[in-house]
């Protein structure tokens, strides 16, 4: 299982049309974004529209590539695409990614294998 974590900035004038867009966010692209693999997908909204996305993916370039062929991904993100500023692309396509550099499970999980005398 990959974790995922992605940055965009949304336009702080268009916020609350963002935030409508997503409440709720289409049934066709909920559906798609399970059928591609992604799952515990969670978007965060911080101070001047920085926009932070979250999911966990067994094979994220699988999910990327049925996602970019996805007509109903496409209409989705053409319609979100002039909410974002600096972006070229796709927006689920084209974010940021993050780099990782903690995870409680996996160091607790590695600091008890550690200890285990066995």
């Amino acid at each position: 299982m990959t974790r995922v974590a992605f940055q965009l900035q949304v336009d702080p004038a268009l916020l609350d049309e963002y935030i409508a867009r997503h409440t709720p966010v289409w049934p066709e692209m909920l559906a798609e974004i399970a059928a591609s693999g992604r799952r515990n997908y969670s978007l965060f909204l911080g101070a001047g529209g920085r926009l932070f996305g979250y999911y966990e993916v067994d094979d994220d370039a699988a999910a990327q590539a049925y996602l970019a062929a996805s007509p109903v991904a496409a209409a989705w993100e053409a319609e979100m695409a002039p909410f974002f500023i600096g972006l070229a692309g796709r927006p689920d396509q084209a974010a940021t990614p993050l780099t990782e550099v903690f995870n409680l499970h996996d160091q607790s999980a590695a600091s008890a294998a550690e200890s285990d005398p066995s």
